[in-house]
């Protein structure tokens, strides 16, 4: 197991986490988890007020002993932000009982995702008076924020200087927030990745088409790759559902941080076949066609799409695309078969991609069944 530096609060830091939305089949699947975790070396466990009863098996477990000393254990858990200070009072007070702990290591508002969010946080009577109440008083050491926002508002929030690390998503396929991760380094906050196995493709299911194309290694492996050989990466998540599920994650741990010439040219051999699958179909990612009348999210709609018909990632499409419309400020915008052709992105588009079109068919692909889940 490699250890990385989690920016400027000092702590050297596993480069995988456990994070523990995941493991709550019951509370002795739980201390197995991290029981298993523990003994590959991960010393940072990261849980939260919303994932159901996680701070609670986290807390069970701790009381019952661990094999490593709590000085030696990183304990991250994460709150909502809240519009004023005693709200956020209760919930660290909250938080604090149930994981039976005189102190966190890191406290993290979670899911900074919206400009009100980001009010609520900047404001003098609001929810950091709280906060920096329990710095204060040892209670918690150090804070940052979670986010599922768009590009524009982490860097907002990073730019305040409340905060010495973010969680955030980046990966392979998804590396719209790389100028949020240069932004974070400069101020030296630590950086830590959300579920890049799920989020970051369902990668640990992946097609057959992906498989063949990542050869001689898995798209989970080439994933963990990318994003360790950024050193401005501290750490990633890893939400193990059972003990089981941290094997392979830490099969790469301890790996060279520097890509291998055959790992280059393995992302070399991606970028190639989506471009020349999607041909003049592909969108680029530029963002120069938002906003949308319809609140429509077209970069990250023709993005999964993109991977949909390239990559034959249509499972992970449909997941993602199915939050539409159902997971609110987590993963905002409405669904393509919204757009009503007004033309209002097609002058905006470099590429002069045929959007509505693409909408479209991106709807008749990703359609789905929908569904609700926990959020990380």
């Amino acid at each position: 197991m490699q250890y990385r530096r989690f920016g400027k609060t000092n702590i050297h830091l596993s480069v995988f986490s456990l994070g523990t939305m995941r493991y709550l089949a019951d509370a002795e699947n739980a201390q197995k988890t991290i029981a298993q975790a523990l003994a590959l070396g991960i010393n940072h466990i990261e849980t939260a007020r919303g994932y159901g009863k996680s701070e609670e098996f986290l807390g069970q477990a701790l009381q019952s002993g661990l094999s490593v000393p709590r000085s030696q254990l990183h304990i991250t858990t994460k709150v909502p932000p809240t519009a004023d200070a005693d709200s956020m009072r209760r919930y660290i007070d909250e938080s604090l009982q149930r994981l039976h702990l005189d102190y966190l290591d890191c406290l993290g508002i979670h899911g900074l995702n919206t400009w009100e969010h980001l009010q609520w946080v900047q404001a003098k009577t609001g929810c950091m008076q709280a906060v920096q109440e329990a710095v204060g008083d040892g209670r918690v050491r150090h804070v940052g924020f979670s986010t599922h926002g768009t590009l524009e508002v982490i860097e907002a929030a990073i730019n305040t200087d409340l905060f010495e690390f973010v969680n955030l998503h980046y990966y392979y396929f998804f590396q719209r927030h790389a100028p949020a991760i240069q932004l974070a380094a400069g101020k030296d906050m630590g950086v830590f990745i959300i579920s890049p196995a799920d989020k970051g493709g369902k990668l640990y299911t992946p097609p057959q088409t992906l498989k063949d194309l990542c050869q001689p290694y898995s798209p989970l492996e080439l994933n963990y790759r990318f994003l360790l050989s950024d050193n401005r990466i501290t750490t990633l998540s890893i939400g193990a559902a059972q003990p089981e599920e941290l094997i392979e994650p830490l099969q790469v741990a301890d790996s060279n941080s520097e890509l291998t010439s055959t790992e280059i040219s393995i992302f070399q051999r991606l970028e190639n076949h989506q471009k020349t699958v999607l041909n003049t179909d592909e969108c680029s990612q530029c963002y120069a066609c938002l906003p949308c009348p319809e609140n429509i999210n077209i970069p990250e709609v023709l993005r999964l799409r993109n991977l949909a018909v390239a990559y034959k990632m249509t499972d992970y499409g449909q997941y993602r695309y199915g939050m539409f419309e159902n997971a609110g400020h987590w993963f905002p915008g409405m669904k393509a078969n919204r757009c009503t052709e007004c033309g209002d992105c097609l002058p905006r588009c470099p590429q002069e991609l045929d959007i509505p079109a693409l909408l479209n068919d991106a709807h008749a692909i990703l359609k789905g069944k929908t569904g609700r889940r926990l959020w990380g």
